[in-house]
């Protein structure tokens, strides 16, 4: 009898429970636009709790203002645009890393759309680039990357700086701005964009990709804090979310969210973002991110240069300490390069 029972307890021992790992929390900087999908899938499809990792989004209106938190140490990780406050916090030393993709512009994939208000199109005060001479342009922010798109278009008008007035405020309310005739034209990201448009304020004149095609529009960044104190948690993070990014790219058919994998991302993004229609994620051109993370380094470049050439950037800029690719390419190399499904 003793010996049956020995062998039962020899038997039952690896179903013993055992306790479950604390989640690692982390706190993670977002726009809740749509370049943001590859989180919201993540984190819709539970691959951050299966790594064990607690996320909790926070809202900002451009990655400018991220920079405090990150800088106080309230903020891990954050998905916004590459900006000139960024830039300017590598050269005080503050480390911040940009360690993926989360949106860029190859041809036929705008992310960022130039709007003109419809009555200055109809009327002809529009015309052409050249014709956003003393209009005042809503923007997301001061040095914000969505400024170097602006910067581009006005350099292929023979515009300068101070040829155009810039308002700041988020997306969302520069569709608002342009319904309520507060501004002439505007530079949203999608959804924002379309919401626009579809109301009726606002024309689509040109899109990023026409713009400033390869424009590294939308980066992930850790904090070097985050890195040398959670390097587990860190990789983690980074392969949650490229799991994220690839179940995004699975569901897209020509460009396009289509089909029931198209529907699953669609549904997400209509309860993450700021826009609710379905319908309007449904229409739109869905942001492009790389689903091996990868960055577009010269991009990165280019708008530091654009941010210097403006005045905006106060000192050396290190590009080799702030661009750290490793956390991407070790998740490729885990689980090889993408293949659509």
């Amino acid at each position: 009898m003793i010996a049956r029972l020995a062998a039962i307890a020899i038997i039952a021992a690896p179903c013993a429970p055992t306790l479950a790992q604390p989640m690692i929390p982390l706190n993670v900087g977002v726009s809740f636009s749509a370049s943001d999908a590859g989180l919201f899938v993540a984190e819709a499809k539970g691959h951050f709790k299966r790594e064990g990792l607690d996320v909790n989004f926070i809202a900002f209106d451009s990655g400018a203002r991220m920079i405090a938190p990150f800088a106080s140490g309230d903020l891990d990780i954050g998905g916004a645009g590459p900006s000139a406050a960024l830039y300017n916090a590598a050269a005080r030393n503050i480390d911040i890393r940009i360690v993926a993709d989360k949106g860029s512009t190859p041809k036929g994939r705008p992310i960022t759309y130039l709007l003109v208000r419809r009555d200055h199109v109809e009327s002809g005060r529009y015309k052409g680039f050249a014709d956003l001479k003393g209009m005042k342009i809503a923007n997301s922010a001061p040095g914000a990357s969505a400024n170097t798109v602006l910067a581009k278009l006005l350099r292929r008008a023979g515009l300068g700086v101070d040829d155009t007035e810039r308002v700041y405020m988020g997306f969302p309310q520069q569709a608002v701005a342009l319904q309520n005739k507060a501004v002439d034209a505007a530079l949203p990201l999608e959804p924002s964009a379309s919401a626009a448009v579809n109301s009726g304020a606002a024309a689509r004149v040109a899109g990023d990709d026409e713009i400033y095609p390869g424009h590294q529009i939308a980066t992930i960044f850790y904090t070097g804090a985050f890195i040398r104190d959670k390097p587990e948690a860190a990789r983690k993070f980074m392969r949650a979310y490229i799991a994220g990014v690839r179940d995004y790219s699975d569901a897209l058919v020509d460009g396009r969210l289509a089909g029931d994998k198209g529907e699953e991302i669609v549904a997400m993004l209509a309860r993450y973002t700021q826009i609710k229609d379905p319908a309007v994620h449904r229409a739109v051109s869905p942001v492009h991110v790389d689903p091996d993370g990868k960055l577009g380094v010269e991009s990165l470049r280019e708008d530091l240069s654009i941010f210097a050439a403006e005045g905006l950037i106060e000192g050396k800029v290190n590009m080799d300490k702030v661009i750290d690719s490793s956390f991407a390419e070790a998740v490729v190399k885990e689980l090889g390069p993408y293949k659509q499904k």
